[in-house]
């Protein structure tokens, strides 16, 4: 082979390894960008111009209930504090917690010895009262037949003085026996008043040592359930102090915290329901038994008791519940869920199907209630309400392409 032709060989390999090592990296950039930029418009078409997937609600007429909410816990009506009037030792505890008792029912007993020592002291007491006023009433007895006697002859010395049968002398003397026979009988009537006194003094202690003596044994003041035990046989308790716990069952409620701005529409026989947060599932008939007033300065609420009518199979006085107090009811009206209302700029509408998009339609609301709100003017019974699909995390853009689920 000639020089020449050798020269021009190496040249083109020269020149071939030269060309990809100055232009492979280039060929493998631009087609990792591409294969981006594909990506990129896929996402992009993706995002804006293929179908979102929405629920769909068909707008219907239907009753809409206005609700007002309320927090509260479940309380009774009528409760007390059972324990003893006197301090003393705690023998024996006859009701325990989650126990029905009767009105009357002995619950607790005290120590009473020393009281059934009083009220025999004061039993004795009054039987020697007693005995006094009998030998008091005798002494007046006697006193009285002497004042007779006396009175008798006086007279008949005066008589005989008229006559000059007698002297004047023996007269006086008729007359001074007469006056202290007649102060006797009153002595002897007011030592028996005294003595009265002294009877109705005693009786009233002996009434007061009996009564200690009942205040030992403490009985249910009405028919209750028994919540609460809190002291045990043994335990030396004071006078006031809480041993039983008592609800009375006859009516229960929900002691609801309300916002002030609602106490215009509230008032008392309203219907309610009941939602207790051990069964959120669950409602409970109730009505409005009491609306408060007085606002509380710092949170602006008041209180509203609401009757529940029937309670759980399990529930504990003091928990928590929510109740939907009914304030306003229409039968007819066009409804939608409430979930679908949207609020854009301080207006508010719904997103509605049109074609397969998504577009913005401006509503009025009138009665809202928990569930389902009134359209009073922007929707017609039939038109379609899109909102976010379960997996969406809001609603369509408007214009959107959407797919109804």
């Amino acid at each position: 082979m000639s020089d020449t032709a050798k020269s021009s060989d190496a040249r083109r390999g020269d020149a071939g390894v030269s060309w990809w090592q100055r232009h492979g990296r280039r060929v493998w950039l631009g087609a990792r960008l591409l294969l981006v930029a594909a990506a990129i418009g896929g996402a992009a078409w993706w995002l804006l111009l293929a179908p979102v997937a929405v629920s769909a609600h068909t707008v219907e007429r239907g009753g809409v209930t206005a609700e007002v909410l309320g927090t509260g816990t479940l309380e009774a009506r009528v409760s007390a504090s059972v324990g003893p009037k006197v301090a003393g030792l705690i023998t024996r505890i006859t009701a325990d917690q989650g126990e029905h008792v009767e009105a009357g029912d002995t619950l607790v007993f005290l120590e009473d010895t020393d009281f059934r020592q009083q009220v025999g002291v004061a039993e004795a007491e009054v039987a020697a009262a007693t005995a006094a006023v009998e030998r008091l009433q005798a002494d007046r007895q006697r006193a009285e037949a002497v004042s007779s006697q006396a009175e008798r002859t006086h007279q008949r010395l005066r008589t005989a003085a008229e006559g000059n049968a007698t002297s004047a002398q023996e007269v006086d003397k008729a007359a001074e026996a007469l006056a202290v026979a007649r102060a006797e009988v009153a002595r002897a009537g007011a030592a028996i008043v005294e003595g009265q006194r002294r009877r109705d003094a005693s009786e009233r202690t002996l009434d007061y040592r009996r009564a200690r003596l009942q205040d030992t044994a403490i009985r249910a003041p009405f028919d209750a359930l028994v919540v609460r035990r809190d002291r045990q046989a043994g335990d030396v308790v004071t006078a006031g102090s809480s041993v039983l716990h008592l609800v009375s069952l006859r009516e229960m409620w929900v002691t609801a915290w309300v916002d002030e701005t609602e106490l215009a529409r509230l008032a008392e026989g309203q219907p309610a329901r009941v939602v207790f947060r051990s069964e959120p599932a669950a409602e409970y008939p109730g009505v409005v038994a009491r609306v408060g007033r007085q606002t509380d300065r710092e949170t602006r609420e008041i209180v509203v008791d609401v009757r529940v009518e029937r309670l759980p199979a399990t529930w504990a006085v003091g928990q928590r519940a929510e109740v939907y107090i009914r304030v306003d009811h229409r039968d007819d009206a066009t409804v939608l869920p409430a979930a679908l209302v949207l609020v854009r700029g301080g207006r508010t509408g719904v997103m509605v199907d049109d074609a397969g998009r998504a577009r913005w339609r401006e509503i009025t609301v009138g009665l809202r209630g928990r569930e389902r709100v009134e359209v009073t003017s922007g929707l017609s019974p039939g038109d379609v309400v899109v909102g976010p699909a379960a997996a969406a995390g809001g609603p369509p853009r408007d214009g959107r392409r959407i797919s109804p689920e």
